[in-house]
């Protein structure tokens, strides 16, 4: 068993990995503002199985901690059981709480669309089924405007080959829901488990090729949120 947040992954490479170009810095962004020492924000972002996105995530420079949880339906349903079924409305998530002041809210999506397929409704490579969409929860209106601008400027942009069918969608508070304690940090945990080297380690080691200069332990360069 790793420790947590690490990840010892070896060596393993699967087809799911690509050489695609890094995507564009988001021109919208959410500023920093005027922070207290220590203060955090959070984003939620759901992009095919949790396992995948909380350790591509959990390596991020000024992210303080990931959490794997359910987001869009009702409390009631909110287990792994229930969500499976694929019709309580809920999507495999993760709560992303960060320092806004090492990374931003753009610099969040940017590496998002970079390890997904935004392109398939409802499905992430082997995974299928509406648990699995692509979605952005928003919880403010300024995260709202940011998430909208970024997929118009990939849009824009060409850099997919299809339309880009992520959905962004309005998050009340309190109503992201943890997973079960065996779901977290699930893919430092089982660093061998199959599907977590044929799925998580490309997305993990694509985030450490195209994002070097994000990773934690990597020097300053810019403030968070500047494109």
């Amino acid at each position: 068993m790793a420790a947590a947040g690490s990840f010892f992954f070896g060596s393993g490479r699967s087809a799911h990995a690509d050489s695609s170009a890094v995507l564009p810095k988001p021109a919208v962004d959410l500023p920093a503002g005027d922070l207290k020492p220590g203060e955090t924000r959070t984003a939620v972002l759901a992009g095919g199985c949790f396992w995948c996105v909380e350790a591509v995530y959990q390596q991020l420079k000024g992210v303080d901690k990931v959490t794997s949880g359910y987001a869009g339906g009702a409390k009631e349903t909110a287990n792994y059981e229930a969500v499976c079924n694929g019709d309580t409305g809920h999507a495999e998530s993760v709560q992303i709480t960060y320092d806004p002041a090492k990374i931003s809210y753009g610099q969040l999506l940017r590496v998002f669309f970079a390890v997904i397929d935004p392109t398939t409704k409802n499905a992430q490579g082997p995974d299928h089924g509406t648990q699995y969409r692509s979605a952005i929860f928003y919880e403010t209106d300024e995260q709202k405007k940011v998430a909208e601008a970024y997929i118009k400027q990939l849009t824009d942009a060409h850099s997919f080959d299809r339309p880009i069918v992520t959905t962004v969608e309005a998050l009340k508070p309190g109503t992201f829901y943890p997973a079960e304690f065996y779901h977290q940090n699930y893919a430092a945990c089982n660093p061998n488990n199959p599907y977590i080297r044929a799925e998580a380690v490309p997305k993990v080691e694509k985030v450490r090729k195209k994002f070097p200069e994000q990773l934690k332990g990597a020097p300053d360069t810019q403030p968070a949120g500047k494109p």
